[in-house]
């Protein structure tokens, strides 16, 4: 298998395991001028065609990972659901009117 077709298949990978929309949290960035501080969340917008993952954090910023660099995972069913349950009560929050 020659260099393109490993990308290309990693690239197809990438795309199946971190579909838009998977949330995952950041573990550790290797980018001196851009880091992601360690801890902060995000979801996935897409992945390109070389397997980066481009995300919208939960900061606002919106920087790709680069899967053997960055170390990272999915949130598990738990951090999903306790998410849920913040959300939820900021939504449920009764409205101060002025």
């Amino acid at each position: 298998m020659n260099k393109f077709e490993s990308e290309r298949k990693f690239a197809k990978r990438m795309k199946r395991c971190y579909p838009p929309g998977t949330r995952l949290l950041l573990l550790s960035m290797d980018d001196p001028y851009t880091p992601i501080d360690c801890g902060t969340r995000g979801t996935v917008a897409y992945v390109d065609d070389v397997g980066q993952i481009h995300m919208k954090w939960d900061n606002g910023r919106t920087l790709a990972l680069v899967p053997g660099e960055d170390s990272f995972r999915k949130l598990t069913d738990e951090e999903l659901a306790e998410e849920q349950n913040e959300n939820m009560d900021e939504d449920n929050a009764p409205v101060l009117g002025m």
